[in-house]
């Protein structure tokens, strides 16, 4: 047991720094630092910890410390080349640490691009410097008598202005920028003269609706407010958050955008810096090589960032001019990260505009139904748009009863008329199927052998393309058998439907059209992604077979037609957020249909046309399926009506898990508050992922704060328990999964 010492009896020469490190504890370090001063709380450092070195941030510079003078160590360096990491940072982190009862080392080593995280010095020069033709180019282009790549590569430059070299090699012949190089035809130039940042490229008229609702958010004088914008498929949010951005640059003041995924972010980042010549826009998810992810930060910390647009992480950014968040399709579940600090990014970037007195605008056209319930009760502002900005008018939606047809791969007649007619009319179609692969599943007819994973409680899954099978949760993978494993038999045949094979169907029913497959597996890079966009943009695809990846965000004015496959599994599933995501899911992607002067048409394939579900998607009514949906919600007591906190835990054996949960059920029943709810461990659904047994233990309560008391208070407790060294266990806040 160490005794507090006063801070006399620290070496004079020597002040103490508290140090928050990436460990497991819910604690601080201590460490000596012979010239610490005040303005090293938010540094970086690298300090010694058991037999190794860690990095951590500076939290605190105390006058005492627990532990004996004789124990504490120096620290090995602290960052000074960078700015340090601001006071409302921390307390960002600190509340993420607080709220989600993570680790706060852990928070900040999340929250951190891995330069800084390792204490490294970003390099001071420019990593990414600007790039222009040389008088070599030049005089190349006046003298071209062929085309080329390279060539075309310098006319891009040319019509784009000077670039950095990152943005140049995003340009459609960017792969050239290497030989050009070499040529001299491109050459590093210093810095274009920054014009204001808030001077914007003419943007399109306002429709009514979006005129009111940026004037609404702009002529607010509160500081922080919630706007919940729910505006339909196509009805331009986007361009109110061009306008939003465009009010705060001028103000001199920097914007946050978040978007759900990274496959959207290179398509509003071309939007936002076309719209924004002069200002500097960077881009921050985790796909990012790590050099240029620390440089954008840095930039944001030192407020030469003007806008910062990203994925959830971007939530963590500092900006020292923040003046507007901007949260778009913000019902999204991918802003709640789902491993480690299972933080969610929307609630975060509303928490941090209320610290930062600034307004925040959640946008969707289907918004989850936690925030449409804020705003029916008041807490959030809404505004709506119900007309889209440029199309006459919605998609017709329209079911097709396939209880008495006769399918062909899971297509039905009406919809393969439907294609039909759009490949004579010259028109894009899509058909939307969330699964990817070629037939989920390979069977035996023989003995009744399905490919199951040997590490989870999924099946592998066919992939065709290179002959393949994947288990799309742990990532286990095995070539296809020539025989069945288990009786011999070569007759094995793949069951279910996937992308690749209605695919390859609709290739033979419609020889003539070109059909373009959409999924994680064709596009798997970013280059892979913004080809296929290109593609689809310049008219060279008919038929589009999707996944969610095609849901949002796109917009494809020749596409007509968006055919619905397999919608009903998600009807009668188990979670009871099951029917909010496939109404979000079909509305979405249905809104992908007639965004421009050509009308356009839905068409969902299900065994169920009168369900209410289907019934509010054939109106585009929303408001009157979350209406209904929180009713029932609010007549079992799921949330927004009440709070939930999940714990998990997992190991090899099950019963090493259950048993742990069992014992945390005991110790949160001896002190209960007096609305807390704590039901039985269950295994999960996925019982088995990567060769660990998984389990479950649901806590509720009717209010969030003595929840949130109760979890704190129980951590405590189970952090002190002794549990075998291969379990894990970890509280997921707000779960989205039950």
């Amino acid at each position: 047991m160490t005794t507090t010492l006063p801070a006399a009896s620290i070496d004079s020469q020597h002040r103490l720094l508290r140090v928050a490190l990436p460990v497991p504890l819910p604690r601080l370090f201590d460490y000596l630092c012979d010239d610490a001063g005040p303005g090293d709380i938010g540094r970086c450092v690298r300090v010694p910890f058991g037999r190794g070195e860690k990095t951590g941030v500076v939290v605190a510079l105390p006058e005492t410390s627990d532990v004996a003078a004789g124990r504490l160590k120096p620290v090995i360096q602290v960052q000074r080349e960078v700015a340090a990491l601001p006071d409302d940072w921390l307390e960002l982190v600190a509340f993420v640490s607080r709220y989600y009862h993570a680790p706060i080392g852990e928070v900040i080593a999340l929250a951190l691009p891995p330069g800084l995280r390792r204490a490294d010095a970003v390099a001071a020069e420019d990593e990414d410097p600007f790039i222009d033709l040389t008088e070599q180019g030049e005089a190349a282009l006046a003298d071209r008598r062929r085309d080329s790549r390279s060539l075309r590569l310098l006319i891009q430059l040319r019509e784009a202005g000077v670039q950095r070299r990152s943005q140049v090699r995003e340009l459609p012949d960017g792969q050239a920028f290497a030989e050009t190089l070499r040529r001299g035809w491109l050459g590093v130039v210093p810095a274009p003269e920054r014009a204001d940042a808030g001077a914007s490229r003419s943007a399109p008229p306002l429709t009514v609706e979006q005129r009111a609702a940026v004037e609404a958010i702009a002529e607010s004088d509160e500081g922080f407010a919630c706007w919940l914008l729910q505006g339909v498929t196509g009805s331009g949010k986007t361009e109110v958050y061009l306008q939003l951005a465009t009010a705060a640059l001028a103000r001199g003041e920097q914007v946050l955008m978040l978007v759900p995924e990274i496959a959207l972010t290179p398509q509003l980042e071309s939007r936002v810096a076309g719209r924004f010549p002069a200002a500097s826009v960077v881009s921050l998810h985790s796909a990012q090589a790590e050099g240029a992810r620390s440089r954008g930060f840095m930039h944001a910390l030192e407020g030469r960032a003007d806008i910062v647009l990203g994925t959830r992480l971007s939530v963590f950014t500092p900006l020292p001019r923040l003046g507007l968040i901007l949260v778009d399709e913000e019902h999204d579940a991918s802003y709640k990260q789902q491993e480690g600090v299972r933080y969610s990014a929307r609630d975060v970037a509303v928490w941090r505009a209320r610290q930062r007195q600034v307004p925040v605008v959640l946008g969707s056209a289907t918004p989850s139904l936690e925030s449409w319930q804020h705003a029916r009760q008041g807490r959030y502002r809404a505004l709506q748009l119900r007309l889209r900005a440029r199309a006459e008018a919605l998609p017709r939606v329209r079911c097709i009863d396939t209880r008495r047809l006769r399918l062909d791969e899971g297509l039905s007649p009406a919809l393969l008329a439907a294609l039909g007619d759009r490949l004579t009319r010259g028109e894009q179609s899509l058909v939307f199927l969330n699964r990817r692969g070629y037939a989920p599943v390979l069977s035996c007819p023989s003995c009744g052998w399905i490919s199951h994973c040997p590490h989870c409680s999924a099946n592998l899954v066919v992939h065709l393309a290179d002959r393949r099978l994947r288990c799309h949760h742990c990532g286990c993978d095995a070539a296809i058998p020539h025989a069945c494993p288990s009786c011999g038999n070569q007759d094995i045949q793949p069951f279910g439907r996937g992308t690749q094979r209605i695919e390859a169907r609709l290739a033979e029913l419609f020889p003539e059209a070109r059909v373009l497959r959409i999924d994680r597996d064709s596009a798997r890079t970013r280059r892979q992604w913004e080809s296929l966009l290109a593609r689809i943009a310049a008219g060279e695809a008919d038929i589009l077979v999707g996944t969610q990846m095609m849901a949002k965000g796109h917009d494809f004015p020749q596409l007509t037609l968006v055919g619905v496959i397999g919608a009903d599994a998600s009807l009668h599933a188990a979670d009871f957020r099951a029917p909010e995501r496939l109404f979000q899911q079909l509305m979405q992607v249905g809104g992908r249909a007639g965004r421009a002067h050509l009308p356009g048409e839905v068409l969902i394939q299900t065994e169920y046309p009168e369900h209410p579900l289907y019934r509010c998607l054939v109106g585009h009514d929303f408001d009157r399926f979350a209406s209904s949906e929180l009713d029932a919600r609010e007549e079992a007591g799921f949330p927004p009506f009440s709070f939930q906190v999940m714990l998990r835990a997992d190991a090899p054996r099950l019963d090493d898990a259950l048993d742990f949960l069992r014992h945390a059920q005991r110790l949160a029943q001896a002190h209960p508050p007096d609305t807390l709810r704590v039901f039985d461990p269950v295994p999960m659904r996925m019982t088995r992922l990567a060769r660990r047994e998984r389990a479950q233990l649901l806590v509720e309560a009717d209010a969030r704060a003595p929840l949130q008391r109760f979890v704190t208070e129980w951590v405590e407790l189970l952090r002190a328990q002794r549990i075998p060294r291969e379990l894990r266990w970890q509280v997921d806040v707000d779960p989205l999964e039950v």
